[in-house]
Order: structure tokens, then sequence, then C-alpha cells
């Protein structure tokens, strides 16, 4: 199983690995380590990998020179700039050091007057020096933010390499792509699995890769492609001309060798049928929560109340996921000066981030802080009960092409979580609450609809957790007949292979120091 992050925080590629193995395949799931050195953890009986991956390909040429014409007195960009300042800084606290020896020899009855005209004139060439290095540092700075692919030139380059090249642009648009296969192919090929399921649009190349080096030495491996969004609908991760048109070169290059697809909603796995001329429709795969903890050993959830020190009776909202403006939490911030006594919780993947530190910026300014809370992500089996002691869920995403088109992870913890839901007015999720009556929908960004929202919710929740009760409706929502689907795609792929019996469940994560054993029969990887 591939992955391009750290899997921690991950809760769909973390269930899908858990709950392969548990139905007896052999997995090992591989991910990117977050530092130099490798990991590895057992999740339930799947081994956890993490790969270092250096990525030298990502960073473009113009990285490495210098903008001689426009900022001629910059550092070069080879690390001399960070250098240079530790240098003059590590100077100065030398200089300050010597003047408190002197300062100390002199209340000694020990003066040195000819070693304190020194040290002032080592002081003032120091202050000077560091000046100095200060303007080229930000001149480099200047001259790397200048620098972006999005300009006229840019978007003639990536005319020039589409037409030229056509589907294989992407290796000169984005060659930070290899680095991906640099680190994970030798490993993948070292394993010798009998599937790969790779997770979305970076390691679909990885897998294919791999798939066709084995074939050349007479082993047959099955690819399996989990698209967790619709490309072409994504906003580019990185603030360029070359990203989308690269990313999406390279996945229609490599879906061709996917054996089976799968996806989060019928909705996007429609869209991938027509955008890639798929023979078959990507098997449905919801983003739908645990709702029992995986082992005995697995301790009660942290208190969501607790945390933000409310009472029982205190108005909570929460919005649990990733934090970023097109996610809509500002709303969450401003609405707090007009809903007098009520708290908001934020439980989001990086409680430190700029974007986060901004919301908690602009709570202050409105006299708000203290009750907006900021929390981190809890263990994926633990969110269902962590979010339960909260009054309303609230989804207030923006529009965007794939916030219409599926149900995202938070919706269904929320609803398993018996919360009622403010959202916003993106389609399926819209249709979907609006059809049960688990909650409100207000318009996307629009600060008074969505106050309206929110005390029509709070002025009688009993109303819309009593649509929680409704026969068969939580329980088409939970993983585990999401791992049922998941299962029938492999024991269609690998009818033939033999599973190991269903193993008796361990602790929820167990750190692994250990090599990893050669796979068995019915091994994903």
């Amino acid at each position: 199983m591939l992955v391009d992050n750290g899997v921690h925080g991950d809760s769909r590629v973390q269930k899908v690995a858990r709950s392969a193995a548990e139905a007896g395949w052999d997995v090992t799931l591989l991910g990117r380590a977050p530092v130099g050195a490798p990991q590895t953890w057992k999740l339930g009986r799947a081994e956890v990998r993490l790969v270092p991956m250096p990525d030298p390909l990502a960073r473009r040429r113009h990285e490495f020179r210098r903008a001689w014409l426009r900022w001629p007195l910059a550092y070069p960009p080879s690390g001399i700039a960070a250098n240079r300042a530790a240098w003059v800084k590590a100077w100065q606290t030398d200089i300050r050091v010597r003047e408190a020896a002197l300062a100390v020899a002199a209340r000694s009855g020990r003066p040195d007057p000819r070693q304190a005209r020194r040290l002032r004139t080592e002081r003032m060439a120091a202050q000077w020096l560091r000046r100095w290095v200060s303007f080229r540092y930000w001149q480099l700075t200047r001259a790397r933010k200048g620098r972006k692919l999005d300009g006229p030139w840019d978007r003639l380059y990536t005319w020039f390499w589409q037409t030229v090249q056509g589907g294989r642009a992407w290796r000169r648009l984005e060659p930070g792509l290899w680095d991906y296969e640099l680190a994970f192919g030798s490993v993948v090929d070292e394993l010798r699995p009998d599937l790969i399921h790779a997770h979305d649009f970076r390691m679909i190349g990885v897998g294919a890769r791999a798939k066709t080096r084995a074939a050349a030495a007479g082993r047959t491996v099955k690819l399996v492609w989990d698209a967790h969004e619709f490309l072409p609908g994504v906003q580019p991760w990185q603030d360029n001309a070359r990203w989308l048109p690269a990313h999406r070169a390279h996945e229609r290059e490599y879906v061709p060798y996917a054996d089976a697809a799968i996806t989060v909603s019928t909705s996007l796995a429609e869209l991938l049928r027509a955008e890639h001329g798929l023979d078959r429709l990507p098997a449905v795969v919801l983003n739908a929560p645990d709702v029992e903890p995986p082992s005995a050993a697995d301790g009660p959830a942290p208190d969501l109340r607790a945390l933000c020190g409310v009472a029982p009776d205190t108005p909570l909202l929460v919005y649990s996921g990733a934090a970023a403006p097109r996610r809509g939490l500002q709303i969450m911030v401003e609405a707090l000066r007009q809903l007098p006594g009520a708290h908001a919780a934020l439980v989001v993947n990086k409680p430190d981030g700029p974007y986060v530190r901004e919301l908690v910026s602009r709570a202050s300014a409105l006299g708000v802080a203290d009750r907006l809370h900021v929390l981190p992500y809890v263990p994926h089996w633990q969110v269902v009960r962590f979010l339960s002691a909260a009054d309303v869920g609230v989804i207030p995403i923006h529009h965007w092409p794939n916030h219409e088109i599926a149900l995202i992870t938070k919706f269904f913890e929320y609803s398993h979580a018996r919360l009622p839901l403010v959202v916003s007015d993106v389609k399926t999720m819209a249709e979907t609450v609006r059809s049960t009556g688990q909650g409100e929908v207000f318009r996307a960004e629009d600060l008074t609809d969505f106050l309206r929202a929110v005390r029509a919710v709070l002025a009688d929740t009993g109303r819309y957790r009593a649509a929680y009760d409704r026969p068969g409706l939580l329980a088409e929502w939970t993983w585990s007949a999401q791992a049922e689907v998941l299962d029938e795609v492999y024991r269609r792929l690998l009818p033939d292979r033999e599973r190991k019996p269903e193993p008796v469940p361990g602790p929820p994560e167990q750190l692994a120091e250990r090599a990893v054993s050669a796979p068995s029969a019915g091994t994903v990887r």
C-alpha cells in the first residue's frame, strides 16, 4: 500500500490498511518519513514503514541560480546566507561575553581600557556587518519570492513542453514526481507484492512502474488505484502554472495500468470514468468512520468539553478536519461575537499553523478568544466518541469543485456522533442534510445565514438528533460496510490467493523496531 504522506492523520489510509489486514491480507503500508530516518510500527496487523524521501528534483533550476540583474547583491542560493547570519550572531555573542568579563574585572580593580576600546571597535564592526548580511539575505529572500512559476514565461514554457511531449510533459513540468519513484520504487520491488494499492494521484505512477518491472521479471502484480479527489477540481498545491497540468498528465499516463479503481463517492466515480475512459465504474468506499474501537486496549476518548473547559450546558460548536482558508473556519470565529455564551472548538491537523494563528488573532481582535479552542487530532478510532460531547457539528467549506461531489469524512464522523449539523450549501452534502433532516444548510461564506442556521439548531437540538433514529441510516455509513467493498475488490483481483485466518486484534498502534519479514501469498503493498 502506497501513500505520499506520513500516515498519521490520514484516517482513510489507516482504516484501509487495518481492515485489509484484519480480512487476512498481509499488508505493508509505505508512507513518507517526515524526517530523514525511516520509521516502522504496527497498525493492527498491518505493518507501516515510513521511507525517507529526499526531494532534490522538486527544486527548480532557477532556485540554484543568482538573480544578478534584479538582485545583484543577494547571496547565492547555496545556504551561505544562513551560514553568514549565524556567524555574525556568534561573533556578537562572543563580544558580549568578553565585555561582561571585562566589566567583572573592572569591578575587581583590574580595568583594561585598551581591551575596552578594542571591544567597542569590534562591536561597531559586528553591528555594521550584521546590517550588511541582513541586507544581502533580504535580497535573496526577495529574489526567491519574486520568481514564481506563474508568469507569461512559465505559461509559455508549460505550453511548449505540452506541445512537444504531450502526455509525457510532466517530466519537465513537475520533475519532483520522480523523487517518489527514487525513494519508493526499490522498496516496492524488494517486497515482491501480489497487489499494490496506490493512494491518490502521486503514487499511481510508483505503483504502475513497479507493476511493469514485475511483469518484465515474470511476476503478475495487480494495481488498485484509490482516487481520493478529482484532480481537475483540486486547487494547485503550489502557486504556479505547471502544477496542475503536470499532475493531470502524470495521472492520465498511469491510470490505464490500474486493474481496479476505488474512490470516495458515486459522483466522483462517474467523473473518473468520464475523465479516464474507464471500462468499469470505480468501486465506492466511503470515508465512513470506525464506530467501534479496534481493540479492548484502546482507552477512553479524551473529554472534549474538559479540554475546552466548558460546562455540559454550554453551547459548543465543533469543527474537525484540516485547517485551510477554503474550509471556511473564519465564519465560526466571526459568529462567536453574535452568539453570546457559545464556544467553538477547532480540532485541526496543524493547531500551530499560520492559518490557525490568523484565526486566533482574529478572535482576540473580536474579544472572543476565550471562547475559541484549538485542539489537535485524536486517533481516528476515537474521533466519534470525542466529538459526541459537542452540540453542533459545523462544515463551513466554500464552493470548490471537489467540495461539491462527496460526503467528506467529518460528515460521517459527526453523524455517528449524532450531532446536529450546520453545513454550507455545497451540492452533495446540502442535498443529503435536507433529505435526512439532520441539520441546517446555510449559504457558503454568508455570516448572517450561518447565524440563522446555528440558532435554529441550538434552539431544538433534539429534533435534529432524532433524524439518526431512522432505521439503517447510520448502518450504511460505517467503515465495516466499506471494508467489505474493499475486500471484494481484492478478492476479484486475487481470487486464488490464500489469506491468513482472522487475527486476534492487538493494540491500536504499536511501535515496532524490527526487520520486515518476507511476504506470504496474498500480500498487499
